[in-house]
């Protein structure tokens, strides 16, 4: 009898049905390789291949996983490429895999609902309570309160109910937000050794979800940018690639700007996800670029741009996944420009900062 030994990890739950283990690795490599079913499927073999995934389960291999992709409507024959792709399906199961995954990272209390400081109508009670007035929901009145104050006039042979007598609980106010998230697919995006795109790709897909499922009321568009900015679907996200491009943070900003001045809510917000500096733009038409340390000539058109997104009452967030000195510099003085905010984030605390930001900025500007 033949025995292996290999150091013990608990990276695959072993307690999964055989389909599952697979498919929650599967999402991850089809993530990473920006689509591409083949390429998720070879990684997927030679990690079977290494740590021996499939060994634990009796008759089942990659080739039976395949089947039931198949099967369960995850992957298609395209006949216009010849090749396999992710259906929609596919893509609405990322998105929630990423929106738990993101969720999970956060500490307890880390993020809330989308409270103002304000109260008034809303969907969540409150302990404290208030004299009812004309137009409030009946059903939140306090029966308790309501019931004392009716029995401080009334007598055991006769209760009175009068209108004063009604009191009802506060409720938390809720306001709706318009969001442009930027996602910058430049070539550092993948460069020394590290993967940012992928944890870029996944907030995104995490923020949309949880907007469309929670919050129907609010708007999120995508904008990814290179050396031009191009508006993206939301089923695009997963599958989004970065490419040889420069930062064109000047045109990302203006579409964005562009994008919230259609939007009717009060509060309008642009976060942005990006490495570098900017370091492109277009002039007359042809595309002036410059790899070398800050162009001031770039910069202060970004900074131009960022005055006027605060002109239009449109706070700016940069998510800034680098930490060198001098495009620290910058980021401070595109904040300073339009009064928004900056975080130097890890790729581990990007999701957190993201998600709490979000929520955060949903409570100003109430009218």
């Amino acid at each position: 009898m033949h025995f292996q030994y290999s150091e013990w990890s608990d990276r695959f739950d072993h307690s999964k049905p055989a389909f599952d283990t697979l498919w929650d690795l599967f999402q991850e490599l089809l993530t990473i390789s920006g689509g591409d079913v083949s390429q998720a499927l070879r990684w997927l073999n030679q990690i079977d291949e290494e740590y021996k995934i499939t060994d634990q389960f009796e008759n089942y291999g990659i080739g039976d996983f395949i089947d039931e992709l198949k099967e369960r409507g995850y992957i298609e024959f395209d006949e216009d490429q010849s090749i396999m792709v992710p259906t929609a399906k596919t893509d609405r199961s990322i998105r929630k895999r990423s929106l738990e995954e993101i969720f999970n990272q956060l500490k307890k209390g880390g993020h809330g609902s989308h409270k103002t400081v304000h109260t008034g109508k809303g969907l969540e009670r409150q302990p404290e309570t208030r004299a009812w007035r004309q137009g409030d929901d009946t059903a939140h009145i306090d029966s308790s309160s309501t019931m004392l104050n009716m029995l401080k006039h009334s007598s055991l042979e006769q209760f009175e109910l009068k209108e004063d007598d009604l009191e009802v609980f506060n409720t938390d106010h809720y306001t709706s937000a318009s969001t442009v998230l930027l996602i910058d697919l430049s070539h550092s995006m993948i460069l020394y050794g590290e993967d940012r795109i992928t944890p870029a790709k996944k907030v995104a897909m995490a923020l949309s979800e949880l907007i469309m499922n929670n919050y129907a009321k609010d708007s999120l568009d995508i904008v990814a940018f290179g050396n031009e900015a191009w508006e993206i679907e939301v089923k695009d996200l997963p599958y989004l690639k970065v490419g040889p491009y420069h930062t064109n943070t000047l045109q990302a900003l203006q579409r964005a700007r562009h994008i919230l001045q259609r939007k009717k809510f009060s509060n309008k917000q642009i976060f942005m996800i990006t490495d570098g500096k900017p370091s492109c733009m277009y002039e007359n038409g042809r595309l002036y670029k410059n790899s070398f340390g800050l162009d001031r000539k770039i910069v202060n058109k970004v900074l131009d741009e960022a005055v006027k997104c605060r002109r239009d009452q449109i706070s700016i967030t940069t998510f800034m996944i680098a930490r060198d000195p001098y495009l620290q510099n910058f980021v401070r003085e595109l904040t300073e420009a339009n009064s928004g905010r900056a975080y130097y984030s890890s790729l581990n605390e990007l999701g957190g900062y993201i998600f709490e930001d979000y929520i955060r900025n949903r409570r100003k500007n109430v009218k």
